[in-house]
């Protein structure tokens, strides 16, 4: 056989392998792809939909919330966070459906990229073994074999082309073994997003029976009457006011002991905002805490958000505390609450939750779910209220009128996080 029949045959299988894989790539490219691409497109759509509606419900619920205080007031708001959740079940159901064509079709993509693999590398080897076929034989062999001078030239051309080839093919290989890799890391992704919704969709499904049971037991206590509920909450007043009193006075003290040497350096990325809402009350002398706290201080911040909103932990550490104050003094304190410790000498508070998932001595990393934002407590409208105290000052103690509840000397949460 002759160089120039070699070389033939040669370029007639790389004609034949880049035909093959154009095949492969249109047969992956076909009906079955763009299907799934026009669902999960449609899933997205309706996702939209669902958030439109989230953020209509919690418009008309900042709208009640702005009213006066009264009975009809309190359950309207229930019934929107009801709504909320209701839709942030839905959402879930959605994302969920979505997620799953997506890894359907991540499935699709690397099984194409694994056959693209597979052939590549065929290519590169055949390459290979003509490259070898023709360094085998020496420069005087090389002319003589090729019969002329002409046929010399033309082998010496085709040696080059192959050199080229082989450089074009393992590039090709590797921005396959790139695309591999991605294509693995975004499907390890989409299965913790999965695993990640489906916990928020049992537990605002929870949360919604509880919300169902807050809204009897109000109505069972005032008897339905406006009456009945404006003389509760002319004593529930009283109590949040000697409530706040307390802590403001306990805390105010442990200040005073806090250790400036043993805090990390103030930068807004130590701790992770913990959750996805808006900035409602910032920390300190507020309007709010002037009126709504009878001239107190506010030791934290707050972030408004629907009930049922996620809420992670703002770095790793241990939880130390976890605690429902209205079990002992109704609509009175932090409601449900988590204070993690962590290893940079400050504490964490996530108060007026919904829901708690996180159990005390647990360790948590940053970003991981422990909770979901709700109005327990005392709490106008849903929002995470987020303290950080100096952790040599922090203690769980009695207090003369609301059981157990968190104290320590607070710090301003602006200085660690991105508000």
């Amino acid at each position: 056989m002759t160089f120039q029949n070699h070389s033939t045959r040669f370029i007639s299988f790389l004609v034949l392998s880049v035909l093959f894989l154009n095949t492969v790539s249109f047969s992956f490219a076909a009906t079955p792809e763009i299907d799934l691409r026009r669902s999960i497109d449609e899933k997205a759509k309706a996702l939209q939909e669902v958030n439109r509606q989230i953020q209509e419900t919690q418009q008309k619920l900042e709208e009640t919330e702005g009213q006066k205080q009264t009975l009809t007031r309190e359950i309207k708001i229930i019934d929107y966070n009801i709504n909320q959740l209701q839709l942030g079940i839905k959402s879930s159901e959605i994302t969920i459906e979505k997620l799953g064509l997506e890894l359907e079709s991540l499935a699709d993509q690397m099984t194409y990229i694994e056959q693209e693999v597979d052939l590549k590398q065929q290519a590169v080897a055949q390459v290979l073994r003509e490259l070898q076929y023709r360094d085998n034989e020496d420069f005087l062999t090389f002319f003589l074999r090729a019969g002329s001078l002409a046929n010399g030239v033309e082998e010496l051309q085709s040696l080059y082309g192959l050199n080229v080839t082989l450089s074009d093919e393992t590039a090709q290989l590797e921005q396959l073994h790139s695309n591999l890799s991605a294509t693995q890391e975004a499907t390890v992704d989409r299965k913790q997003q999965v695993e990640f919704e489906n916990k928020n969709l049992k537990n605002r499904k929870t949360i919604v029976d509880d919300q169902k049971k807050e809204k009897n037991t109000l109505l069972s206590t005032t008897k339905n009457q406006e009456k009945i509920y404006a003389e509760q909450i002319d004593e529930l007043e009283k109590k949040q006011a000697e409530i706040a009193a307390e802590v403001e006075k306990i805390e105010f003290e442990l200040r005073q002991k806090i250790d400036p040497s043993l805090l990390p350096i103030k930068a807004a990325g130590v701790f992770l905002k913990p959750v996805k809402g808006t900035l409602t009350q910032e920390y300190g002398q507020t309007s709010f805490a002037k009126y709504g706290y009878r001239g107190g201080f506010h030791n934290g911040i707050d972030w408004g958000a629907p009930v049922g909103t996620p809420v992670m932990a703002a770095e790793d550490g241990t939880i130390v505390a976890t605690g429902d104050s209205d079990q002992y003094c109704r609509r009175g304190a932090y409601g449900k609450f988590i204070v993690i410790k962590h290893e940079n000498n400050l504490t964490t508070l996530y108060g007026h939750l919904s829901r708690i998932v996180v159990s005390e001595g647990e360790k948590v990393t940053r970003g991981g779910l422990i909770g979901y934002v709700g109005n327990t407590g005392y709490a106008t409208g849903p929002h995470l209220h987020f303290t950080i105290y100096a952790s040599s000052t922090f203690y769980m103690g009695a207090s003369r009128v609301c059981g157990t509840l968190p104290y320590g000397g607070y710090l301003n949460p602006a200085d660690y996080v991105t508000l």
